[in-house]
């Protein structure tokens, strides 16, 4: 693109999303509408997305049980079983498709393995500083409510 010439939406989109956000909310709704927090009402999150076109997304219970040993390798089965259900992540690439207000997740790994090599869509809406994804599963709705992370050279 020349310089001076008028950016594309889906320039100004990517724009937009590029950086690190922190998790504000994230809640499972259900067809009945009921609600639904997998994580808790106060799960921690980030979630990256580069200008090279890679993402990350890491999703935790703010308070999630420690290990007896600190040694992970150590773990019991019960304390692994508690910590795959309190921890949520996976990584790949990112691509947007103006027209759904979708951004596209290209999942090449995840703690979840089902999700290797799947796309991930995620429709979104920008309110205001915060960035809404929505995505549709089996059993309803999930959202995710992100607010961007100032950066430090800013």
């Amino acid at each position: 693109m020349s310089k001076g010439a008028p950016r594309t939406s889906v320039e100004d989109i990517r724009a937009r999303l590029i950086g690190a956000w922190r998790l504000v909310a994230l809640r499972e709704i259900g067809a009945d509408g009921k609600i639904v927090y997998p994580l808790g009402e106060d799960a921690r999150g980030q979630l990256m997305y580069s200008v090279e076109g890679r993402m990350s997304a890491q999703l935790a219970r703010a308070e999630a049980q420690k290990f007896a040993d600190d040694d992970s390798r150590e773990a019991t089965g019960e304390e692994r079983a508690r910590a795959w259900l309190d921890y949520f992540g996976y990584f790949g690439s990112f691509s947007i498709e103006e027209k759904r207000n979708a951004v596209i997740h290209h999942v090449e790994g995840s703690s979840f393995p089902n999700l290797n090599g799947s796309r991930q869509i995620r429709l979104f809406r920008f309110e205001g500083e915060r960035l809404v994804l929505d995505a549709e599963a089996a059993w309803g709705k999930v959202q995710a409510v992100w607010e961007k992370i100032a950066s430090r050279n800013s």
